[in-house]
């Protein structure tokens, strides 16, 4: 597929629009990234190539942790938007159920849809939560919530149920453990577990390197 098809052009300037003054770790430069994860992935898949370009365009378009948590409003503006270019009825039911099964939400939610286009675009986006980009994304949220780096005091909270997991404050080392440390396990694509591999042992390099340095030992 040529993903300069009108409809994904006009979805990325849609998008590019809408997050403008976005939180940084989820702005349009991380829906670009996944994109690009989400293409990637796609090669090695017999998918829709459309649905997956859509899926990761819109995936983000309304992230329901700056909507007071409302995981309604997302879909609903990727709808509207996807109707107004008068994009297929097929398409818009398919990308709709993407966005609202993607998130991570605790590790406990469980899907209540599945594809192989949301397998692949759930793939690219949890690779942009690994490695160097996401443990940046993890530290510019962190701030923007203005939560503790660390506190050897709090421990890291597992198996946290969904409202838990929405509702968390912990400091930001603890989210390594409460969800970044638990994606390279639980990707879906074997190219997705293939990239999640190096994000991984440098996400472990680094907490290595940040106890020590907490700890003077450095």
């Amino acid at each position: 597929m040529n993903t300069e098809l009108p409809i994904i052009k006009t979805t990325k300037a849609f998008v590019k629009n809408e997050l403008e003054n976005a939180e940084g770790g989820h702005d349009w430069f991380h829906v670009e990234r996944v994109y690009k994860n989400a293409m990637l992935i796609a090669k090695d898949e017999p998918v829709n190539l459309e649905i997956v370009a859509l899926g990761a365009l819109l995936h983000d378009i309304a992230d329901a942790k700056f909507y007071g948590g409302d995981e309604t409003v997302g879909p609903q503006k990727a709808k509207e938007f996807l109707t107004s270019v008068n994009a297929e009825s097929h398409i818009i039911e398919h990308v709709i159920k993407i966005i609202e099964n993607i998130s991570f939400k605790g590790g406990n939610f469980k899907q209540d849809f599945h594809s192989k286009e949301l397998d692949i675009v759930q793939d690219a986006d949890r690779l942009d939560a690994l490695g160097a980009i996401g443990i940046a994304r993890t530290f510019n949220y962190g701030g923007f919530k203005n939560r503790k780096l660390y506190d050897p005091d709090i421990a890291p909270k597992l198996d946290m149920t969904k409202e838990e997991y929405k509702k968390g404050d912990n400091p930001t080392i603890n989210h390594f453990y409460e969800k970044l440390l638990l994606l390279k396990d639980k990707m879906n694509t074997k190219k997705g577990r293939q990239l999640a591999e190096e994000r991984h042992l440098f996400m472990e390099k680094f907490l290595e390197q940040f106890y020590k340095e907490w700890e003077g030992k450095i």
